[in-house]
């Protein structure tokens, strides 16, 4: 949300009950020396003072119909243009909590209210640009069809024709997502400086239950990096949303463990999925594996390595079903 309040212009970015990111945008009268703590303590916007704006005497008001907002890809930050040139970035690390408001072209310096775009460009620069890139091909009617067509392609290479569930050397069926990887997940460039490897995964599962009931689980963990802004890496584990009775993979269980190397537990040898890459960033392919509520618990107190080192004590194979 991009508000004007009369003096000065400011943006907002929300979650599903309050602002959670902001930066000041414009100042449109004169700029004070100092912050004007009167008008922050009503829960107005703040005028920025005079040594942190690039414009002390105030610019005219934004043209609305002039203004673009272009959502970063992760889903978890955004860009503001004014007239096609860039004016504000919040990207997904701004937190009004934490003190870090996002970015602005006439901020000069750091300030509680934004920072200075123009110290940051080398960075944000490019990733409005390839926030751009990625709208566009997704408006683009006919890449869905390319994309599916080159990621089915890959793992038929990997695992031959589709719907040969008894073909004298697999018995089992692997179910995979095909569309994820798509899309960068948030999150990870908080924690990864290169987050190439890092950012874009598919989800499989190897199973001899129904392929209709075993896939259900997919529903609900295809879309979660994004509806929770959060990722999925190896050794993540998450809490079924719902009663146990109704977890899609049954046997008592109540969670997912995922791994990239399921080796580790009992079973088959795993196929390696690994080789396809999207836009640059290598894709990979992240093992369901269903475990209890005592066993997430474990793996939240004791971390991830220590809750596969018991399973694979239990004989417990990665193969669902």
């Amino acid at each position: 949300m991009v508000e004007y309040d009369g003096a000065t212009t400011a943006a907002y970015l929300h979650d599903k009950n309050s602002a959670v990111a902001a930066t000041w945008i414009a100042n449109h009268e004169k700029a004070p020396a100092s912050t004007d703590l009167t008008r922050l303590n009503s829960g107005r916007a703040p005028v920025m003072p005079a040594g942190h704006v690039k414009h002390p005497d105030g610019r005219p008001v934004l043209e609305p119909d002039r203004l673009r907002a272009i959502w970063l890809e992760e889903g978890d930050g955004v860009a503001i243009l004014e007239n096609g040139e860039l004016l504000a970035v919040i990207p997904g690390w701004s937190d009004m909590s934490k003190g870090m408001p996002g970015y602005c072209r006439d901020v000069i310096g750091q300030t509680p209210f934004g920072w200075s775009l123009d110290d940051a460009m080398e960075g944000l620069g490019p990733r409005v640009e390839q926030a751009a890139r990625f709208w566009r091909w997704r408006a683009d009617h006919d890449a869905w069809a390319r994309f599916q067509q080159a990621a089915l392609g890959h793992l038929l290479g990997k695992l031959g024709p589709g719907a040969r569930y008894w073909d004298g050397y697999r018995n089992y069926t692997v179910l995979s997502t095909i569309g994820m990887c798509s899309q960068r997940m948030p999150v990870v460039e908080q924690l990864r400086e290169d987050v190439s490897p890092e950012a874009r995964i598919e989800l499989a599962i190897a199973t001899t239950m129904p392929s209709t009931d075993a896939a259900r689980i997919f529903l609900w963990l295809a879309q979660y990096p994004w509806r929770e802004v959060t990722w999925f890496g190896p050794g993540h584990s998450l809490r079924w949303y719902h009663e146990p009775a109704t977890f899609p993979l049954g046997g008592g269980n109540a969670g997912v463990l995922l791994l990239d190397e399921p080796a580790a537990l009992l079973g088959p040898e795993a196929c390696d999925l690994s080789g396809f890459t999207f836009a640059g960033d290598a894709v990979r392919w992240l093992w369901v594996v269903p475990i209890s509520e005592r066993e997430r618990l474990l793996a939240r107190e004791r971390g991830s390595a220590s809750l596969v080192t018991q399973l694979a004590a239990q004989r417990r194979n990665w193969v669902v079903g």
